[in-house]
């Protein structure tokens, strides 16, 4: 079993309260925009991360993580990207290759809208967890975490980190 903790869209932020969860999970996932490298740093410090870049990484992040992130977890198979759109509206980016091979679990960030939702004719589970970052449109910050357990993803939970 695993403790996920899932974050998105920091844009370089990263404070005691993020890490005190951090401390709390197995893996940290992190579905891009990143902004500073000294986010990823922090986490990696701590616990293993795998994450993506977004649309606002520069180059460094570019470098470090990989615009797609497709793996297993336990028996879970995880797609983690930072703009892959929502269930019947998918990137164009993505669109074949998540039709054609659906991952049990499909990740992204880019809205600063924490969504869960599943998606039915791909028989997927589509998570965004928000944005936890103080930059962006969003009200609250907030973070998703869960355990995935063999072939089961359970005990989700929204992590509300108060207004930006």
């Amino acid at each position: 079993m695993k403790k996920i903790l899932l974050l998105s869209d920091t844009h370089s932020h990263i404070d005691a309260t993020i890490l005190k969860y951090v401390d709390q999970a197995d893996e940290v996932w992190h579905a891009g925009d990143i902004g500073n490298l000294e986010v990823t740093d922090a986490i990696q410090k701590r616990k293993p991360l795998r994450a993506v870049y977004g649309n606002i990484d520069d180059e460094k992040a570019r470098l470090e993580f990989p615009l797609n992130n497709r793996f297993y977890c336990e028996g879970v198979d995880v797609w983690i990207t930072h703009i892959g759109g929502y269930p019947d509206k998918y990137s164009p980016a993505i669109r074949t290759e998540i039709t054609q091979r659906p991952p049990k679990l499909f990740i992204c960030g880019h809205s600063h809208i924490l969504k869960v939702q599943f998606d039915k004719k791909l028989n997927l589970l589509h998570m965004n967890p928000g944005a936890c970052g103080k930059y962006g449109f969003h009200q609250v910050r907030t973070m998703l975490r869960f355990e995935i357990d063999g072939d089961k993803i359970q005990r989700l939970e929204v992590i509300e980190l108060g207004k930006k």
